[in-house]
C-alpha cells in the first residue's frame, strides 16, 4: 500500500495497453470508456507493472505523463490502481468513483485522495 500513496502528488508516465474506446482482453465486454495503462518500470503485487486510470482525457493514448491524485484500494484484490490526471485538474472521490465504475464495481474498494 506504502507504495502506491508514495506515489501521491507526483508526476509519472503511464503507457497505455487499454487507451479509451478499447476492450478488456479476456473479457470483451468490458469496454474502456477511459485510458488504461501502466508505469513503466515498476512493480505491483502481481508481479506485474502498477496500473493506473487516466482522468480527463477524451481521446485514445498511447502514452500520458500526468500526476497522480488518487489511489484506488482494492480489498479484494491483490494490487490497488493509480489514478492521474493533467496538472492542476481537480476531482472528487465521488468522480473518480463514477469515472472508474466501469471496472472497479468488481471488487470491494476505496478511494484515497491527496
Amino acid at each position: 500500500m506504502e507504495q502506491y500513496l508514495n506515489f501521491m502528488g507526483k508526476q509519472v508516465t503511464v503507457v497505455m495497453d487499454r487507451p479509451l474506446g478499447s476492450t478488456h482482453p479476456r473479457y470483451n465486454e468490458l469496454y474502456y470508456p477511459i485510458n488504461y495503462g501502466y508505469i513503466p518500470n515498476t512493480l505491483a503485487e502481481d508481479h506485474r507493472e502498477i496500473d493506473a486510470y487516466i482522468v480527463g482525457e477524451f481521446v485514445p493514448l498511447s502514452v500520458y505523463q500526468g500526476i497522480v491524485i488518487a489511489v484506488i484500494v482494492r480489498k479484494n484484490d491483490v494490487e490497488n490502481k493509480l489514478v492521474v490526471a493533467k496538472k492542476g485538474n481537480i476531482y472528487s472521490k465521488e468522480q473518480i468513483e463514477a469515472l472508474v465504475e466501469f471496472s472497479e464495481r468488481f471488487y470491494d474498494h476505496y478511494v484515497i485522495m491527496g
